[in-house]
This record gives structure tokens, sequence and C-alpha cells, in this order.
């Protein structure tokens, strides 16, 4: 822990003028950094390397090895990045909804934070990925649209929990090879995940992580995947599939082009579109399971 400095994170999104205070603004700010700079990923599963819940090692692999990682990497170091700026913030735990079986999933696999400035909670998350990333944090205020390029995002109150929804635009899809793949979510309206306001340590998330990065079962096992978000959209790679997706790129619609790569040219793709060097040898992979673009 020692080692570890938040100068260093901030240099590391991009983060350039002098920190003022803990207010929403800066939080807006750091927030959209994190996610334009830092890839949601979960490459070391198919690199054969473990995936740990140890904050210094974490720390390591995104700052100085230049990597991404999936929500419990991320999103723990960006708690500790509050902390130390001095933001009041807590640990929750959610359930992300299954689009297959139309349930949440049975368990809190996914790791957010609740920040409360003046009086005010919000929900930020720096690692969903894909077209569930929000790019700010958003008030957790039941029934209320929060418009961001993304879509319209909105928090309800459902069966117990906090359910965060994203009404999103058509899609347009020039590569029709790719209209009918399992990767799109065509539904206009749809549910990301659920989640309670009670707090969780991070050893909370240790026996979910040992589960996704090593059971048949887990979609981060079949599934090889780098998202990054950009300042018109995002771009993702899942197993050889290579997609730039561009928001509003008609009044109402959105872009994505998609396409096959060959396998030599994936470390090529890594580097050029999301800056990743890894160390060792990605087998990619991208087999069927609940997961959407």
């Amino acid at each position: 822990m020692d080692r570890m400095n938040v100068a260093e994170y901030l240099q590391r999104i991009g983060y350039k003028g002098p920190f003022q205070k803990a207010d929403l603004e800066t939080l807006n700010h750091i927030h959209k950094l994190h996610i334009d700079s830092i890839p949601f990923e979960n490459l070391s599963i198919h690199c054969g390397e473990k995936i740990t819940m140890d904050l210094a090692v974490i720390y390591d692999k995104i700052i100085r090895k230049n990597r991404g990682g999936w929500c419990c990497e991320n999103n723990y170091l960006f708690s500790w990045v509050l902390k130390e700026l001095g933001y009041n913030n807590t640990i929750l735990g959610a359930r992300v909804f299954n689009n297959l079986l139309n349930q949440f999933n049975p368990m809190e696999s996914h790791f957010i934070n609740k920040v409360d400035i003046d009086g005010v909670s919000y929900i930020a998350d720096v690692s969903f990925g894909v077209s569930g990333q929000i790019w700010q944090p958003l008030e957790l205020t039941a029934d209320k649209d929060q418009p961001q390029m993304p879509g319209v995002y909105r928090l309800i109150k459902a069966d117990g929990m906090w359910v965060l929804q994203k009404t999103s635009r058509r899609q347009i899809i020039p590569n029709e090879a790719f209209a009918k793949s399992d990767l799109l979510n065509k539904s206009i309206t749809k549910k990301i995940y659920g989640f309670t306001l009670a707090p969780r340590q991070p050893e909370h998330f240790m026996e979910n992580i040992q589960f996704l990065q090593t059971s048949p079962a887990s979609l981060f096992v079949q599934k090889s995947i780098c998202s990054q978000q950009t300042p018109t959209g995002f771009r993702a790679l899942i197993g050889w599939t290579y997609t730039e997706v561009t928001y509003n790129y008609e009044e109402g619609a959105d872009l994505f082009n998609i396409e096959n790569i060959p396998n030599e040219e994936v470390e090529t793709v890594l580097k050029d579109k999301f800056n990743l060097l890894l160390e060792k040898r990605l087998v990619p992979l991208n087999n069927r399971a609940a997961y959407t673009l």
C-alpha cells in the first residue's frame, strides 16, 4: 500500500487540473476519464493469470502495467481513489440481469460504489463495460430519467432492490452477417443490474470472483472481453469479434460496426485500439453465453 499514489492514478487517467474539493463536478470528471482510459477486460483469465482482490496487485496491474480489469478490480481501485480524495463512499454488491434467463443472477458479482455528496447519494460504476456503462454517476433517486450519451438511465425500486434500467436507441448494423448475432440485445429498454444498499467489504466478492474466473458456467470463462468507452461511443473486442459503436449516429439510432478479425491480428487490435500490451499469450474465446454488447 505504501507504493500506491493517487497522483499516479490521476496521471494514468489523464486528469490535468489541480484537485480542488471532493464535489460532484470532480467526481463526474474522474469517472468519465477512468472509463475513457482504462478498459473493462477479463483477459487475465485467458492469459493464464489469476485475478485477485489484493488492492496493491490491482493497482500495479492497472496503473503500472497499463492494463484494465473487470468490476472487482476497476471499482475496487476507484473506491480507494475516492477515499484518498476525501469522498464518503460505500461499497455495494449488485446482481447482473441475465437476458437469456430473463432474471437477475443469484450472486452479487458486480462491485459498485455509492458516493454521498452534500446529502445526496450517487451510484458510481466505472467498470460495467460496453453499452451498459454509465458515463457519469447516477443520482440515487427512484423513477428519475437521467439522460447520458449512451441512453436514458433510471433507477427504480422493485422486488426489494434498486434496479438500474437503460433505454437505448435502435441499432444500425451495416454488416448483415451480424444482424442476428447473439451479441446484440435489440430491446430498447433493458435491465442492467439490481442492488440493495447493504454495505459490503471487498472480501464479500472473493468466492464469486473465484467462481467467475474458473467455472465453465461463467460467461467470463466462455468469452474473452475487452471494451473501452470513447468520446462518441465504445469499442469492444469479444473473442475475435471487434465492434465500434457510435451513439446517436442518426437521430434515434446507434451505429454498430462489427467484424471478425483474424487470430493473428488480435494483439495488434489490443495495442492499437485499447493501448494494451499483454505479458502472456492471449487465447481468445467467444462461446455462447449470456452477454451482449
